[in-house]
């Protein structure tokens, strides 16, 4: 379990080298976090720093390059506004968060799931494309298989694997509401959601929840999953801003209606989620 666990881990090792490296190469001295900025102190630097999420669809490594969706998104943002992007891996959401309290970073450039708790702490920007959330399991032994989900009802007394501080916390608990009975989640702060996916794989867990994206972009490698068990609706995923940066908000709805309409945005769409 625990090579298992490492092989997952090396890639985010090695990105945060590449991003280290990028960083330090130039002797500019971090600026200390503080206070969130919006966007005429950030064009003022001319450095955008954004986090995000390490996986298999929105940023990874591809040989000795960055690539993904959300990267390329990012970077065609910056490149458009004359900026240059700085963007960070980071598999903790709840850091993620902090990061963007403290001004640390000044976009969360993943895909969350707006909530009404989150539109109360973030400024959520336009959307950007559409997911759900879905549970992952083994697909069953046989007809009989017990711990095989063949429906939504089926999850009561079930335990959930989570990424700590996840969105999808909340509609699971909505959940258990509607079918009228108790679901159990568990929130794992050291992996993120492709290593919870290979944990449930390898049978080292029984249940997990990711954005099915991430999960059709594992289900080539992974065969014995199943990922066929919607969690939540299909809903629209957005980025997320400190409720300090209106300016900022604005610049991305504007360049994101408008780039969600054109060629570009097509291309890195299909790119990723059609290879």
């Amino acid at each position: 379990m625990i090579k298992r666990i490492l092989r997952y881990l090396l890639p985010v090792v090695l990105v945060s080298g590449i991003i280290f490296a990028f960083r330090y190469c130039g002797k500019r001295e971090k600026p200390v976090a503080g206070h969130p900025r919006d966007y005429a102190a950030i064009a003022e630097e001319g450095i955008l720093r954004a986090a995000t999420e390490y996986n298999s669809t929105g940023f990874f490594v591809d040989q000795d390059t960055l690539s993904g969706f959300y990267y390329d998104l990012i970077q065609a943002f910056a490149r458009d506004k004359g900026l240059k992007a700085e963007i960070t891996p980071v598999m903790s959401f709840d850091d993620r968060m902090k990061g963007l309290s403290e001004g640390k970073y000044d976009i969360i450039a993943h895909g969350i799931l707006a909530t009404s708790e989150l539109k109360d702490s973030l400024l959520l920007t336009s959307p950007i494309i559409l997911n759900r959330q879905v549970l992952i399991q083994r697909k069953p032994k046989d007809e009989n298989d017990s711990l095989y989900i063949r429906s939504q009802l089926d999850l009561a007394g079930r335990t959930l694997h989570v990424v700590k501080g996840s969105p999808s916390i909340l509609r699971i608990r909505n959940l258990g509401d509607e079918i009228g009975d108790t679901i159990y989640v568990r929130e794992i702060e050291k992996y993120g959601p492709e290593q919870l996916v290979s944990l449930v794989a390898h049978g080292d867990i029984d249940y997990a929840v990711c954005d099915e994206s991430i999960a059709k972009a594992l289900s080539d490698s992974l065969p014995q999953i199943d990922i066929n068990t919607a969690i939540s609706f299909t809903q629209f995923y957005s980025w997320a801003v400190s409720k300090q940066s209106p300016a900022l908000l604005d610049s991305l709805d504007v360049w994101l209606d408008k780039f969600r309409k054109g060629k570009e945005f097509q291309r890195i769409y299909w790119k990723y989620y059609y290879k």
